[in-house]
């Protein structure tokens, strides 16, 4: 598979796929519930979700018990974390590849993207945004490290592998259709569901619910 980006082939490899084993299991699963929980309190009804760099699915599994009747779909780089999501959700619709050049997702309530944007080259970022616009009909959430001014910092050893920047901002800069409908930050210190230090924005299409 060709890609555009080093760091698109960074992640579709060896390590993409050492990830894997460090980001399971059952202590990661609560704590993303309890993030959805609150994150999501005010998206109201959830019948079709789509993750941008959906991993093995921990995402979608915590989001399964919030919405068990929605329709899932995913679109992941790193072909074996694809299958292991394909096993652990089979009604899920999993795409393999890579989020640049995916503007065939489909229409969905929720189009979700998680600790993903700030591994992607910055330069790539704005067709990042028109996809997950194109895929939210009603909602998009944006949950990333945070920072006001765009910074590179150096990820287990390799430059240029994770940036930090005002993602939500960019993205309502560039599809004004979109407004702020919540925020929050969640703290690698929480003493009962910790996660990274990420800010999340639920981003709503302006008069999406008023023509659901």
């Amino acid at each position: 598979m060709k890609f555009k980006t080093e760091q698109e082939s960074f992640w579709a490899g060896e390590f993409g796929t050492d990830y894997i084993d460090r980001n399971i299991g059952e202590a990661l699963l609560a704590a993303n519930l309890n993030f959805f929980t609150r994150a999501l309190v005010r998206a109201g009804r959830v019948e079709s979700v789509i993750e941008f760099g959906a991993n093995v699915g921990m995402n979608l599994r915590a989001l399964k018990l919030l919405y068990p009747n929605a329709h899932q779909a995913a679109i992941e780089i790193n072909a074996d974390a694809a299958r292991r999501l394909s096993e652990a959700l089979p009604d899920c619709t999993v795409t393999v590849g890579s989020i640049l050049g995916s503007t065939d997702l489909g229409s969905h309530d929720l189009a979700l993207i998680k600790g993903v944007l700030i591994h992607i080259n910055p330069d790539a970022l704005p067709e990042v945004y028109d996809a997950l616009a194109a895929a939210g009909s009603r909602h998009v959430m944006i949950a990333e490290y945070y920072n006001p001014t765009p910074v590179s910092i150096p990820y287990r050893g390799h430059k240029d592998r994770l940036f930090k920047r005002d993602f939500a901002g960019e993205f309502l800069h560039r599809h004004p259709n979109f407004e702020l409908i919540d925020y929050g930050f969640s703290y690698h210190r929480d003493p009962a569901f910790p996660q990274d230090d990420i800010t999340w924005f639920l981003l709503g299409r302006h008069g999406a619910d008023k023509e659901a």
